[in-house]
């Protein structure tokens, strides 16, 4: 006789953002809402409660889907803090993080070869630089026009002029670039050239705070591989997608997943891992990558779509930064297929939502096919059986690209 018993009842989910200045109750919320429509028209039941006891930031999920009921803790891993603090808020310092960050990756080489894979994410890193400089030029021939229109006054009052001409210069200059700076919610230019600067800053190296706080996360993502429950699921999307990969490489390391334990996975989501990964200083990363994807005891599935211009997709993150070792099994690299999982209609009100898309993984599909968030999160078969007989995309990018591939400082 057939055992009823589905193969996962109890999951625990640890959701890592990317670089998100944004309080994790966002994540709550899309979960919720996406949850629910994806459930409408996929036909399961998905309902969430919020988290029992302290802790980690998240909710509880309780689903009923392929007729089994399954019991998902989701645990947010919050790094915004660290987010926030490294974001200037001084114009300085932000146009001197755009000077810094644009030596690293230019000179080095590393920038062209990015552009030989992936040009959406490529644009996606120069569009900062571009706007800042567009921003500042602009400020600065709205101060010299306040100079040229205070110099005409200097026939009658002569050196006060030429010195209220200099004040209005730099005062203009600033206000303008202020005004600009105040219309980022819109134009995302300090933003994202917060987000570059953040991983060029070490050059591809963890700055101290974040490897803290990425051996917090160790420690409860090893707490839960001895709790009793059947699978283990760590997410990481975009930014995220790399502390993930280091974070379980150091758990396993360390022997923390066991045969009698939860099955341990890895689901990677419109990852970035090769803005950093390229970088020279990125020893310990590429160390990572090539130890996971040699693992028999984690099941690692990356999941991208061209569709994605903020992602680096269906590049093979370990083959890609030339560390693939023999032996390698992950991660499965596939496609969530955006041209085919949304109507026409979805994706026309979409097209120039890029950060929408960027999060489109997290979210409800209306034409779905054999990727389904929800399902992998609170379903019940896990990660590794979900996509035992899953082929690669055939148009994955698993080549040699990286200039810089040592794995030992």
């Amino acid at each position: 006789m057939t055992d009823p018993r589905p193969e996962v009842q109890r999951r625990r989910v640890f959701y890592i953002p990317g670089y998100d200045p944004m309080p994790p109750r966002r994540y709550r919320e899309l979960y919720r809402t996406e949850g629910a429509a994806q459930a409408g028209i996929s036909g399961y039941d998905l309902r969430l409660t919020p988290k029992q006891g302290e802790g980690a930031y998240g909710w509880q999920v309780s689903a009923v889907i392929d007729g089994a009921r399954v019991e998902s803790d989701v645990e947010v891993l919050v790094w915004s803090d660290i987010v926030q603090a490294s974001m200037s808020d001084t114009l300085a310092a932000t146009y001197w993080q755009m000077v810094r960050t644009a030596w690293t990756y230019i000179p080095s080489g590393v920038l062209r070869r990015l552009m030989l894979m992936r040009k959406g994410p490529v644009i996606a890193a120069l569009y900062p630089v571009g706007v800042l400089l567009l921003q500042l030029l602009v400020a600065i021939l709205a101060g010299w026009a306040a100079h040229a229109v205070l110099a005409l006054l200097s026939p009658w009052i002569g050196v006060v002029a030429q010195v209220l001409g200099a004040v209005a210069w730099i005062a203009v200059i600033w206000a303008v670039l202020r005004w600009f700076r105040r219309q980022d919610g819109r134009l995302y230019a300090y933003y994202l050239m917060h987000d570059y600067a953040f991983s060029a800053r070490h050059r591809g190296a963890n700055p101290p705070e974040l490897e803290a706080r990425m051996a917090a996360f160790r420690a409860a993502i090893s707490e839960a591989l001895r709790a009793p429950v059947d699978e283990v699921l760590v997410v990481g999307h975009s930014s995220g997608a790399h502390l993930a990969v280091s974070i379980l490489a150091d758990l396993l390391r360390a022997g923390a997943a066991s045969s009698r334990g939860p099955k341990l996975a890895l689901l990677t989501l419109g990852q970035v891992i090769p803005m950093v990964s390229f970088l020279p200083e990125a020893h310990r990363l590429r160390a990572d990558l090539a130890y996971l994807s040699t693992r028999r005891d984690i099941a690692w599935v990356d999941v991208s779509a061209p569709g994605d211009g903020c992602s680096f997709a269906l590049c093979d993150p370990v083959a890609v930064s030339g560390v693939a070792p023999e032996g390698k099994r992950w991660p499965l690299v596939f496609s969530a297929q955006f041209s085919r999982t949304l109507s026409p209609e979805r994706l026309r009100a979409l097209r120039w939502r890029f950060f929408r898309l960027h999060f489109q993984y997290l979210c409800a599909f209306d034409r779905p096919r054999d990727y389904d968030y929800f399902r992998i999160t609170a379903g019940p078969m896990t990660l590794a059986s979900r996509y035992a007989e899953r082929p690669p995309s055939n148009s994955r990018i698993d080549i040699p690209v990286s200039k810089y591939t040592s794995t030992a400082p």
